[in-house]
């Protein structure tokens, strides 16, 4: 995953898990504006979340940001 990307995801899990608190789920959607403007990112992000690590649709907001984090 491109680093904007992961930079990006990161800051919306965090902002979530503010909100929402540490329960909070959500989908690779949450990275993206309601409109498709960058497919190619779009895609890249789907294929770390489906294929790479075979999650749910929708996820814990603190595993997501720890698997980034991690580089993996």
């Amino acid at each position: 995953m491109r680093l904007n990307l992961r930079t990006k995801a990161i800051a919306i899990c965090d902002e979530k898990i503010a909100k929402k608190g540490e329960t909070v789920g959500l989908s690779f959607y949450a990275f993206f504006a309601n409109k498709n403007d960058d497919p190619e990112l779009l895609m890249e992000a789907a294929e770390w979340w489906i294929k790479q690590h075979k999650l749910d649709h929708f996820e814990k907001a603190t595993k997501i940001r720890a698997l980034i984090a991690s580089g993996k």
